[in-house]
Protein backbone atom coordinates (compact mmCIF):
# COMPACT_ATOMS: atom_id res chain seq x y z
CA UNK A 1 0.00 0.00 0.00
CA UNK A 2 0.93 3.70 0.12
CA UNK A 3 1.71 3.98 3.64
CA UNK A 4 3.71 1.01 3.23
CA UNK A 5 5.85 2.43 0.06
CA UNK A 6 5.94 5.66 1.70
CA UNK A 7 7.20 4.08 5.18
CA UNK A 8 9.76 2.10 2.83
CA UNK A 9 10.95 5.21 0.79
CA UNK A 10 11.89 7.22 4.14
CA UNK A 11 13.88 4.29 5.19
CA UNK A 12 15.80 3.15 2.25
CA UNK A 13 16.68 7.49 1.40
CA UNK A 14 17.54 7.33 5.12
CA UNK A 15 19.82 4.28 4.91
CA UNK A 16 21.82 5.34 1.59
CA UNK A 17 22.32 8.95 2.43
CA UNK A 18 23.36 8.15 5.76
CA UNK A 19 25.79 5.65 4.90
CA UNK A 20 27.23 6.83 1.52
CA UNK A 21 29.48 8.81 3.85
CA UNK A 22 31.42 5.87 4.54
CA UNK A 23 32.07 5.40 0.64
CA UNK A 24 32.55 9.19 -0.36
CA UNK A 25 34.99 9.71 2.60
CA UNK A 26 37.79 8.15 0.94
CA UNK A 27 38.82 7.50 -2.53
CA UNK A 28 39.79 4.14 -1.87
CA UNK A 29 38.49 1.18 -0.37
CA UNK A 30 35.65 2.02 2.74
CA UNK A 31 36.20 -1.27 4.30
CA UNK A 32 39.57 -0.53 5.08
CA UNK A 33 39.90 3.48 5.73
CA UNK A 34 38.17 3.21 9.64
CA UNK A 35 35.93 6.34 10.65
CA UNK A 36 36.07 8.11 13.75
CA UNK A 37 34.10 5.92 16.32
CA UNK A 38 31.82 9.04 16.69
CA UNK A 39 30.88 9.08 12.99
CA UNK A 40 30.43 5.40 12.82
CA UNK A 41 27.94 5.06 15.73
CA UNK A 42 25.89 8.18 15.09
CA UNK A 43 25.77 7.26 11.54
CA UNK A 44 24.50 3.70 12.54
CA UNK A 45 21.93 5.30 15.47
CA UNK A 46 20.36 7.25 12.65
CA UNK A 47 19.90 4.28 10.22
CA UNK A 48 18.36 2.37 13.46
CA UNK A 49 16.55 5.24 14.80
CA UNK A 50 15.21 5.34 11.32
CA UNK A 51 14.16 2.08 10.88
CA UNK A 52 12.69 1.85 14.44
CA UNK A 53 10.38 4.79 13.84
CA UNK A 54 7.87 3.09 12.77
CA UNK A 55 7.39 0.58 15.41
CA UNK A 56 7.29 3.19 17.90
CA UNK A 57 4.30 5.41 19.11
CA UNK A 58 5.59 8.56 17.14
CA UNK A 59 5.23 6.24 13.67
CA UNK A 60 1.46 6.47 12.70
CA UNK A 61 1.91 10.24 13.43
CA UNK A 62 3.94 10.62 10.71
CA UNK A 63 2.30 8.21 8.25
CA UNK A 64 4.50 5.51 8.77
CA UNK A 65 3.17 1.57 9.24
CA UNK A 66 5.15 -1.13 10.72
CA UNK A 67 6.85 -3.17 7.61
CA UNK A 68 6.60 -6.76 6.63
CA UNK A 69 10.10 -8.77 7.53
CA UNK A 70 10.44 -9.58 3.96
CA UNK A 71 9.66 -5.58 3.23
CA UNK A 72 12.45 -4.93 5.11
CA UNK A 73 15.22 -6.88 3.77
CA UNK A 74 14.00 -6.19 0.42
CA UNK A 75 15.18 -2.52 1.60
CA UNK A 76 18.16 -3.40 3.25
CA UNK A 77 19.31 -5.43 -0.31
CA UNK A 78 18.39 -2.17 -2.19
CA UNK A 79 20.17 -0.08 0.39
CA UNK A 80 22.97 -2.59 -0.23
CA UNK A 81 22.90 -2.67 -4.05
CA UNK A 82 22.54 1.74 -3.78
CA UNK A 83 26.33 1.42 -1.84
CA UNK A 84 27.74 -1.10 -3.96
CA UNK A 85 26.74 1.24 -7.24
CA UNK A 86 28.24 3.98 -5.53
CA UNK A 87 32.01 2.57 -4.56
CA UNK A 88 31.70 1.32 -8.59
CA UNK A 89 31.07 4.95 -9.98
CA UNK A 90 33.79 6.06 -7.16
CA UNK A 91 36.22 3.69 -8.26
CA UNK A 92 35.13 4.49 -11.91
CA UNK A 93 35.63 8.54 -11.31
CA UNK A 94 38.84 8.69 -9.44
CA UNK A 95 40.64 6.34 -12.20
CA UNK A 96 39.73 8.84 -15.15
CA UNK A 97 40.85 11.52 -12.77
CA UNK A 98 43.66 10.85 -10.69
CA UNK A 99 43.70 12.39 -7.08
CA UNK A 100 46.96 14.39 -6.31
CA UNK A 101 48.50 14.05 -3.01
CA UNK A 102 47.73 15.94 -0.18
CA UNK A 103 51.19 17.79 0.35
CA UNK A 104 51.52 19.21 -3.47
CA UNK A 105 47.45 19.96 -3.77
CA UNK A 106 48.42 22.48 -0.04
CA UNK A 107 51.82 23.21 -1.99
CA UNK A 108 50.01 24.71 -5.11
CA UNK A 109 47.29 25.84 -3.82
CA UNK A 110 49.29 28.66 -1.23
CA UNK A 111 49.70 31.88 -2.31
CA UNK A 112 53.35 33.07 -2.21
CA UNK A 113 54.13 35.45 -0.92
CA UNK A 114 57.66 37.92 -1.90
CA UNK A 115 60.24 37.95 0.96
CA UNK A 116 60.56 41.19 3.14
CA UNK A 117 63.80 41.52 4.55
CA UNK A 118 64.12 43.72 7.34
Amino acid sequence: GEQQFQTGWFIESLATQTLVIFIMRTPGNPLRSRPHPLLAATSCGVVVFGVTLPYTPLGPLLGFVPLPLAFLAAVAGLTVCYLLLAQVVKRWFFRRHPVQTRGREMASARPRLPLIEP
